[in-house]
């Protein structure tokens, strides 16, 4: 069996393929897979780390702005299509793949339009409540389209062939132990809180971060904290929190970091987890079943993160704040409330893993043994 997943840009879209490749490895050790994936972007990292092979493509978003600049991009932008599904055509027949599985990023669509011109049967994956248009243009092709969440088929024009799995995450997510977590964390008695907004980070809520930590440090360090930057925010964000008088080398109990690489074991040891609201963060989070604030991001299309976080916070298992002013003051008391109220966070917990479909990989994986099957007239 031959597979090929087509992800990138960000580890909302990377970490979902990568977990379907691992129950697919575990059930088939002599499967060959490769990922195709975009220079530049985060699966240069994340993939090879996961001990897969990657083919990458230039990329080249797309423009929405109507401006001369605008469409000059957009040219640029389908002649880099148009070369990338040639190159992708390449790929597909010297790997002699079976099947192609899409879970966003630039290099999905490219990938999925040269699969499906070459015969071969296509899966795509949606995340987010709302889809994007990467998404809609590859389902019009694709053997079949996978969404995360009930709402999501409607927005489809044939909804019959949509099909909901909800969210793959690493088995990692659901079976990691609170306490074995804490104790390879090396952590201490006091509660854990995580933060992270993205691998790429976010500008603004790096900037809360800073006041957050201050206040945090100002307060004798009631909690321990680790708090990724994304890569942006590595440039930076070290001298700013310097500026703020917060030394985090010497400051008990706080870690700042590029990127958490062990997030499994970081979300199972937490007490408090906050983050945007990408349907993949979401689906981890709700795996581990660790109470979290969520702040969407305002800059994404159809402000698919607030539809996402809003569907936890109506049951319960997430508190919802939208970005705005003083954002490191009122996550601070947020924080402080949730750590006050272990009651509040055990109900938490219970609606989060209520939600998560557990076994998403793995039905996922049963459709790809399925086209094969099929495609090799078995």
């Amino acid at each position: 069996m031959n597979v090929i997943f087509t992800c990138g840009g960000t580890a909302g879209h990377i970490n979902p393929a990568i977990a379907v490749a691992n129950i697919l490895k575990e059930r088939h050790p002599d499967c060959n897979i490769l990922f195709i994936g975009a220079k530049g972007h985060m699966e240069e990292k994340l993939v090879p780390k996961a001990g897969y092979e990657l083919k990458c493509l230039p990329g080249s978003g797309l423009s929405r702005s109507l401006s001369f600049a605008g469409l000059k991009k957009n040219v640029k932008a389908v002649k880099h299509v148009l070369s990338a599904v040639s190159q992708c055509k390449k790929f597909i027949r010297d790997f002699g793949a079976d099947v192609v599985v899409g879970t966003g990023g630039y290099a999905s669509f490219p990938a999925l339009h040269a699969a499906s011109k070459l015969g071969l049967p296509t899966i795509v994956h949606e995340a987010n409540a709302v889809p994007g248009l990467t998404t809609k243009m590859a389902a019009k092709t694709a053997s079949r389209v996978l969404v995360a969440f009930e709402e999501s088929a409607a927005y489809y024009r044939n909804p019959k062939k949509v099909e909901v799995v909800g969210m793959p995450v690493r088995k990692e997510f659901v079976f990691t132990e609170k306490e074995a977590a804490r104790k390879e964390l090396g952590l201490d008695s006091r509660p854990l809180v995580v933060s992270a907004f993205g691998s790429l980070g976010a500008r603004a809520m790096n900037y809360a971060m800073a006041d957050f930590m201050k206040l945090e440090q100002e307060a004798g360090m009631p909690f321990q904290h680790i708090h990724a930057t994304g890569s942006y925010g590595w440039e930076w964000m070290p001298e700013h929190v310097k500026q703020q008088g917060v030394n985090v080398e010497t400051c008990d109990g706080l870690d700042m970091r590029e990127y958490i690489y062990n997030m499994p074991t970081v979300m199972a040891a937490a007490d408090v987890i906050i983050s945007r609201a990408g349907a993949s963060t979401l689906n981890e989070i709700g795996a581990s079943g660790t109470p979290c604030i969520l702040i969407p991001s305002p800059n994404v299309t159809n402000d698919h993160q607030t539809k996402n976080a809003k569907v936890l916070a109506d049951r319960g298992g997430a508190v919802l704040l939208p970005e705005g002013e003083n954002m490191g003051k009122k996550l601070y008391d947020t924080v402080t409330e949730l750590l006050s109220d272990h009651e509040r966070r055990s109900h938490m917990s219970a609606a989060l893993r209520q939600m998560v479909v557990l076994d998403s990989a793995e039905r996922i994986c049963d459709m790809i043994e399925d086209l094969t099957h099929t495609r090799k007239g078995g």
